[in-house]
């Protein structure tokens, strides 16, 4: 691709100099603006007096060519810019990049755990030191994927219910009740390994936890533990557990979600477990258990593997 003409490198030294662009954005907006120039000359187009119907014409050949939509974004962000610089030096009456929009980029699936990596986590001992911390974050693991809970909703659980309460545990009724999004309320039936493991961390909560505190989990200063806190002994667990992926809370979330669709097709229940105002929310689950009908599909049928 042929370099930049003076025009346009002059708003490339504007952005280097006066704006101070990272290298990185700066090769891409002159690659991108190269290209606007060898479009405009292919179709023998003045570039100032290029036309909106002109440039959508150009984002077409991008998307034609394979381009991504973030590409194309970067392109059209490049363009908008040099034409908004000629404009304010009164080189052009009008934009004819607004108004153009790129292509909306596919929303990527959730990051879930397979279901032998899942139990894996949620059966392994936890980071080596204090007991109270090791029954802590079992307990913690077990809700997570067990209920499929935020991290905001686990770290908003106390002891017990009160007026100020955001959530609790009922260990006879075996449920969570839990605040969310929204402001609204959900009871979350609880497995008996959440429940075994929380009698557990129970038993040793009053060896970290402040005399007042209400907050059902604690860090080792004894006051509610924060998601930070939570989110760095998730992974090293998860690490010590040998699973092959950097696991954070919400991907507990998600795997619950998948697997309890794989077991059940219940695409509503899953719904309002999970607390979502609109169904279209959960559907993306339906995509991820597709995936696992897939590769056992290729896994298995004699028929599946293609030359």
């Amino acid at each position: 691709m042929a370099a930049p003409g003076a025009e346009v490198q002059a708003f490339l030294d504007h952005l280097r100099v006066e704006r101070r662009l990272a290298a990185r954005t700066l090769t891409l907006y002159t690659e991108a603006l190269a290209g606007l120039e060898a479009a405009a000359l292919a179709a023998g187009v003045e570039l100032r007096t290029a036309r909106p119907h002109h440039l959508r014409g150009w984002v077409a050949q991008l998307r034609g060519r394979g381009l991504a939509p973030r590409s194309i974004a970067i392109a059209l962000a490049a363009w908008r810019g040099l034409y908004r610089w000629w404009g304010r030096q009164g080189l052009v009456e009008a934009n004819p990049v607004d108004g153009l929009r790129p292509p909306k980029a596919a929303k990527p699936l959730p990051k879930a755990l397979s279901v032998e990596h899942a139990v894996a986590l949620a059966e392994h001992e936890g980071v080596p030191g204090d007991a109270a911390l090791m029954a802590r974050d079992r307990a913690i693991t077990e809700l997570l994927y067990g209920c499929g809970l935020r991290v905001a909703e686990l770290t908003g659980l106390d002891v017990q219910a009160g007026t100020q309460a955001r959530g609790w545990v009922d260990l006879d009724d075996a449920s969570a009740q839990v605040l969310g999004k929204g402001g609204k309320w959900r009871s979350l039936p609880m497995g008996g390994a959440a429940i075994n493991a929380l009698r557990e961390w129970l038993a040793l909560r009053p060896t970290l936890a402040h005399l007042e505190e209400a907050a059902l989990f604690v860090s080792r200063r004894g006051t509610r533990l924060c998601t930070n806190q939570l989110r760095n002994r998730l992974r090293e667990q998860a690490r010590q557990a040998g699973l092959p992926t950097r696991v954070h809370p919400h991907m507990l979330r998600h795997s619950y979600a998948s697997h309890l669709l794989q077991s059940s097709g219940d695409l509503r229940a899953v719904q309002e477990l999970l607390g979502h105002a609109s169904i279209a929310t959960t559907q993306v689950y339906t995509k991820l258990d597709h995936q696992h009908l897939a590769k056992v599909y290729d896994a298995a049928h004699p028929r599946a593997r293609r030359k």
